[in-house]
């Protein structure tokens, strides 16, 4: 078992504490921690720091809500995909009734990540570009499927494959990326 130091903070000086034996009685931090965290090199700068809550000013760019409009109607699709295999399921006549609802309603589920992300997307928030980027690079291999599984599939997977790659295109261009907040990497 390791022990560990631990530092003593004055009273008199306001410190959250959580999880650290002690609690709020003894004040104490495992030794080498301190109550304010190191500061970037930009931060200690002067630099404006950005929050979550901070968002872009400006018109939204076109290709930021043509992206979004794509991405909710992926969402759309996946959810009324979702939606038939669960009445079906209910009401068909499924080889497994309990196979088709749980799919339906996994589809459902799926459905979720791209619909948040067409909505963050819309309004401009940072964090929405990862899920929909997942969800396009997801729906590249899905695409595949459909084109291979020949008939109207075929239509479906080329049409699934274009909004994919067009929607990456649209999320990685500059402009959507200065839109969301999302600028290039500081070097030291």
């Amino acid at each position: 078992m390791q022990q560990r130091t631990y530092l003593r903070v004055p009273a008199s000086r306001p410190v959250r504490l959580r999880g650290i034996p002690g609690g709020r009685d003894g004040r104490r931090y495992p030794a080498g921690v301190s109550s304010q965290q190191k500061q970037s090199a930009s931060r200690a700068a002067g630099a404006p720091t950005a929050t979550a809550s901070t968002v872009p000013t400006g018109p939204r760019p076109a290709r930021l809500s043509a992206a979004a409009a794509l991405t909710a109607v992926e969402g759309l699709a996946l959810a009324a995909l979702g939606g038939y295999m669960l009445i079906m399921g209910l009401a068909g006549s499924p080889d497994s009734p309990q196979q088709a609802e749980m799919g339906g309603l996994t589809v459902l589920a799926l459905a979720v990540l791209p619909l948040v992300a067409a909505r963050g997307l819309w309004l401009r928030r940072r964090w929405s570009r990862g899920p929909s980027l997942i969800t396009q690079i997801v729906a590249l291999p899905v695409a595949w499927t459909l084109v291979n599984g020949g008939g109207a599939l075929i239509a479906a997977g080329i049409g699934l494959a274009v909004a994919a790659l067009v929607v990456l295109v649209l999320l990685v261009n500059p402009t959507a990326t200065e839109a969301l907040g999302i600028g290039p990497r500081e070097t030291p």
